[in-house]
C-alpha cells in the first residue's frame, strides 16, 4: 500500500521532469531556466536581457508645452468609471499606468508619469517595437538594400529553401501583414490561460537563439495571403531579413536611420543571448515614453522631420492607411465588418471610422500604445504594466469625444 501511495505521489514529479527534459532537448535548457524563473512576461523583462545601446540625438526637436490636465484626464472619465473608480489619480495607480502623453499640434497638453516612473524612466514597448521594425523595412527600400515588398522572404534567407522550398512564396508584405501562413502554436495548459511551455510566443520571447530558431525550426502552415494570424515570427523574419540586407545589427541600423536623427534619448534593444546576439524584434525595444511620441509625430508628418524627409511618405501612407482590397472574412471576427472596424497594415493596427476619418497606432501588450489621430493631428502615448482597467480600444473611444 506505501509503494502504490509512493508510486502515485511520484508519479506527477517524474512527469514533470520527463517534460522540463524534452524541452530542453527540443529548444535548450537556457530555454526552460527562462520560462520557469520569468514566467509571464512583464515591462521589468528587459533587465534580464544583454541590451544594446541605441544613441539619441545631439540636439532633438523639442515640442512647446501648454498643460491642460484637466481637459485630458476628463476625457479619461469613462473609462475610469467603467473600472469602478472614482477619480482618474486612483484609475491611474490601480490599472499600473505608467505613463501618459497627450500632444496636439507639437504642443504637449498632458504629460505625467505614475507608479514610480518618471520621464528618464525606460519604458518598454512590447509590440510597439514592431511598427520600428516595419520602420526599418521601409528604411532598407529607401536605400537600395531590398528591393520592394514583394521579394519573397528567401532572396534574404535563402537557406529556408533546403527546408521547404514553398517559403518562396512568402513575401516581404506578407510577413508585414500578419498573412504569411507560418506554423504558430497557440496552446494553452487545460483549464487556464497560461500558454503552453511549447506555446510559439512563449518560444520565441525566451528562446536564446532566435536567429537558429527561424533558420532551422518554424514551419509553414498554409498559403501565404489568406489568412490574417497574429504571429511574432513574422516581425523576427523581417528583423533578420534587415540585418541581411543592411549588414549590421538592427539596433545599428535603427540608431542610424531613425535615433540620432529624431529621438532626444537613448534607447536599448534587448539580444536573445550574448552569444546568438540577435535582437528580439517583435517586442523588446525599451525608450522613453516621449521618445515614442516622436515616432507617433514622424508618422502625423507622414516622414517629414522638421524639412528632412526621414522616411518616405509613400511607406507611411501604406503602413498605416487601411487596404480595402483586402476581404475582411481574412481577418478574425472581432475586427468588425461594419464601416467602424479594425484593420492591420504593416505592423501597425487601424481603426476606420464610419466618417472616413481613422486612427492609427503601434500597440503593445500590457497597455503600450502609439495613438495617432490624424485628423486632429494628435498623438496620444500610453504605457502601462496590466490590461485589467485598460484596453486599446479605450484610445478609440476617446478619439471619437474629440472635437
Amino acid at each position: 500500500m506505501k509503494k502504490a501511495i509512493k508510486i502515485i505521489l511520484l508519479t506527477p514529479i517524474i512527469l514533470l521532469v520527463f517534460i522540463l527534459l524534452v524541452l530542453s532537448v527540443k529548444y535548450s535548457p537556457v530555454y526552460v531556466y527562462r520560462l520557469i524563473t520569468q514566467n509571464v512576461a512583464d515591462v521589468y523583462d528587459y533587465q534580464l536581457y544583454e541590451n544594446r545601446t541605441i544613441e539619441g540625438a545631439e540636439n532633438a526637436f523639442q515640442f512647446a508645452e501648454s498643460q491642460n490636465k484637466e481637459y485630458v484626464e476628463a476625457l479619461f472619465s469613462e473609462r475610469v468609471a467603467q473600472s469602478g473608480f472614482k477619480t482618474f489619480d486612483e484609475w491611474a495607480e490601480k490599472s499600473q499606468t505608467t505613463a501618459l502623453i497627450f500632444i496636439r499640434k507639437d504642443t504637449v497638453l498632458y504629460e505625467a508619469y505614475f507608479n514610480g516612473f518618471s520621464r528618464d524612466s525606460y519604458f518598454h514597448s512590447q509590440s510597439m517595437a514592431k511598427s520600428f521594425i516595419s520602420f526599418l523595412i521601409g528604411a532598407a527600400i529607401d536605400d537600395g538594400l531590398i528591393s520592394g515588398i514583394n521579394d519573397p522572404m528567401t532572396k534574404y534567407v535563402p537557406e529556408l529553401l533546403t527546408r521547404d522550398p514553398n517559403f518562396s512564396k512568402i513575401t516581404i508584405q506578407h510577413l508585414l501583414e500578419m498573412r504569411s501562413g507560418l506554423a504558430y502554436n497557440t496552446s494553452y495548459l487545460p483549464g487556464t490561460y497560461i500558454h503552453a511551455p511549447w506555446h510559439d510566443e512563449a518560444v520565441g520571447y525566451y528562446h536564446p537563439n532566435v536567429r537558429k530558431l527561424l533558420l532551422q525550426k518554424v514551419h509553414i502552415a498554409r498559403e501565404p495571403g489568406e489568412t490574417f494570424q497574429y504571429n511574432n515570427y513574422n516581425t523576427s523574419y523581417l528583423g533578420l531579413i534587415i540585418e541581411r540586407a543592411a549588414e549590421k545589427t538592427v539596433s545599428k541600423y535603427l540608431e542610424e536611420k531613425l535615433w540620432s536623427k529624431t529621438m532626444a534619448y537613448d534607447a536599448l534593444f534587448s539580444i536573445d543571448s550574448k552569444k546568438s546576439g540577435f535582437e528580439y524584434m517583435p517586442s523588446r525595444l525599451i525608450a522613453r515614453a516621449i521618445d515614442y511620441a516622436r515616432f507617433g509625430r514622424l508618422f502625423l508628418n507622414e516622414g517629414n522631420w522638421n524639412g528632412n524627409q526621414i522616411i518616405s511618405k509613400n511607406w507611411v501612407l501604406e503602413s498605416t492607411r487601411e487596404d480595402k482590397s483586402i476581404a475582411r472574412d481574412s481577418y478574425p471576427d472581432w475586427f468588425g465588418e461594419d464601416c467602424k472596424h479594425v484593420y492591420y497594415k504593416y505592423q501597425w493596427w487601424g481603426h476606420a471610422n464610419c466618417d472616413s476619418t481613422f486612427q492609427f497606432a503601434a500597440s503593445g501588450n500590457l497597455g503600450q500604445n502609439i495613438y495617432v489621430i490624424p485628423d486632429k493631428e494628435i498623438v496620444i502615448v500610453h504605457c502601462g504594466n496590466s490590461l485589467e482597467h485598460y484596453g486599446d480600444f479605450d484610445l478609440w473611444t476617446i478619439a471619437e469625444q474629440l472635437p
